[in-house]
């Protein structure tokens, strides 16, 4: 019943930017804190961004500090992630992340992200 869906990954050149959005549905959306983590081929998966459920608080990994900002629309129940100054280093898969009450934890399907020259 619970989805959640990212777009907006692809391919870009160092230097360049993307913007990642995760859609919800499902859930009670205001209810839940949101992360974006990724993971790169080979590696762990990472925490890259945080949100609180109202959007008041925000953390960020220190590799993306400066370069990525994560937000939030409760309205629309949609998290973004925009992605500035993207590294080769930043190619990953990027998942979407929902964190509620309880045991309630849900995960999206991965979008990936390629930079690349």
């Amino acid at each position: 019943q619970v989805q959640l869906v990212e777009s907006g990954g692809g391919l870009v050149q160092p230097g360049g930017s993307l913007r990642l959005s995760c859609a919800a549905s499902g859930l009670t959306f205001s209810s839940y804190a949101m992360k974006w983590y990724r993971q790169a081929a080979g590696k762990e998966r990472e925490l890259v961004a945080a949100i609180s459920s109202t959007g008041g608080s925000t953390n960020y990994a220190d590799s993306v500090k400066g370069r990525f900002t994560i937000s939030r629309d409760n309205a629309k129940n949609t998290v973004d992630l925009q992605m500035n100054s993207l590294k080769p280093e930043d190619t990953a898969v990027y998942y979407c992340y929902a964190r509620g009450p309880l045991t309630r934890v849900y995960w999206g399907q991965g979008t990936q992200v390629t930079v690349s020259s």
